[in-house]
């Protein structure tokens, strides 16, 4: 499947569709960043749709300014990029009033919880608080997986505006096929019960919940994720999901209050 994103109307697009001469420098820094891996020119040029000569031309602009590292041939993000990660640790408002109540949720379910955004078509983690027993689930900080499969992506994808949600549907699913209808009812679900559940469905063995996180703007802002090992959960996951939605019930007053 070829490389998706949104652009400003939420309208997704594929890699492939063109790109403004401005953004193109933006778009394979992006595809850098989801990756989460370094990449050939080669690979690059197929993820962007980019011409090799443009894609150079990109690629030299981010190296002079150290948003990315050349490697025997291989391109990845650069140390610029930590600086502007450790910026977001700092600034970020959703990160810092969402915390506490994660490291509660922890303590108190004893698993590993993560807070979730939705950028274009992939949920990204920005923060992870482990859990302290010796097997536990967790989700990298600062990796993505497409807003497709698994309770995060399902969660977020659910609260996305309507437009950005419908054409995330027509590109995974057609413009009107079965499929697409179980989907978007599947999403309409999720909405209804106000969180989403997954049992091995993106990594075997981990079990899931999410629930979304809302500020003043009634906007989804994100979503906390309970992960559990699907041994550990069973029998467990009423209790587990009423933890997880207390806890996002909490974080969404303080992001309303502040």
């Amino acid at each position: 499947m070829q490389a998706q994103s949104f652009d400003t109307d939420g309208v997704i697009q594929t890699a492939h569709a063109p790109v403004p001469t401005a953004d193109r420098v933006l778009q394979v820094l992006a595809v850098l960043a989801q990756q989460g891996q370094a990449m050939s020119a080669a690979e690059l040029m197929e993820q962007t749709g980019l011409a090799r000569s443009t894609l150079y031309r990109q690629l030299a602009r981010l190296k002079r300014w150290g948003f990315v590292l050349e490697t025997d041939g291989s391109y990845a993000p650069g140390p610029l990029g930590l600086q502007l990660a450790l910026g977001f640790d700092l600034a970020s408002h959703l990160v810092r009033q969402a915390r506490q109540d994660m490291v509660d949720l922890a303590r108190q379910s004893g698993e590993s919880v993560g807070l979730v955004v939705a950028v274009n078509d992939q949920a990204i983690c920005l923060d992870m608080v482990e859990s302290q027993q010796s097997l536990r689930c967790s989700f990298e900080k600062g990796r993505s997986v497409p807003l497709r499969a698994g309770a995060s992506a399902k969660c977020l994808w659910a609260h996305l505006t309507a437009a950005s949600r419908d054409a995330l549907l027509d590109a995974h699913h057609g413009m009107q096929t079965a499929e697409r209808e179980a989907a978007a009812a599947e999403l309409q679900a999720i909405r209804a019960a106000g969180f989403a559940v997954s049992s091995g469905e993106v990594d075997p063995g981990v079990w899931g919940c999410s629930v979304p996180l809302f500020g003043a703007s009634r906007q989804a802002a994100g979503a906390i994720t309970l992960m559990a090992p699907i041994l550990r959960a069973q029998g467990q996951e009423p209790a587990l999901i009423r933890m997880a939605v207390v806890a996002a019930a909490r974080i969404s007053r303080q992001l309303v209050l502040h």
